[in-house]
């Protein structure tokens, strides 16, 4: 029976994101670590939490995206309850407004 993933391995993975500087880095990594499906549900997830942020309808968002209603449900809950989400978009939002790089650390700024 193969041995179960351990939180110490998942927290390896983590850690080796926030380690990457460049958005061509995290594309090679991902091309290897994921199908190129998974990145297009990742990546329509990631659209869909922007549009319920920015107060659009359940309706709307599943009009403008191509996702299933049971993730899009998932999406909806963690914008509203969880940290995610929230968090990474409004840091991003803020760089975008204040025309600086998406990958500044928040300390260098």
């Amino acid at each position: 029976m193969p041995k179960k993933i351990d939180k110490e391995t998942i927290n390896e993975l983590y850690k080796l994101f926030a380690t990457i500087d460049k958005p061509e880095d995290f594309e090679l990594l991902f091309e290897d670590l994921c199908t190129f499906k998974e990145i297009e549900q990742m990546a329509g997830r990631i659209a869909a939490a922007k549009l319920f942020l920015e107060g659009k309808t359940y309706v709307q968002v599943m009009e403008e995206t191509s996702i299933s209603s049971a993730t899009l449900s998932r999406v909806s809950r963690c914008v509203q309850h969880g940290e995610g989400y929230r968090k990474i978009l409004s840091e991003q939002k803020k760089k975008k407004k204040f025309g600086l790089s998406l990958w500044l650390k928040e300390e260098d700024i």
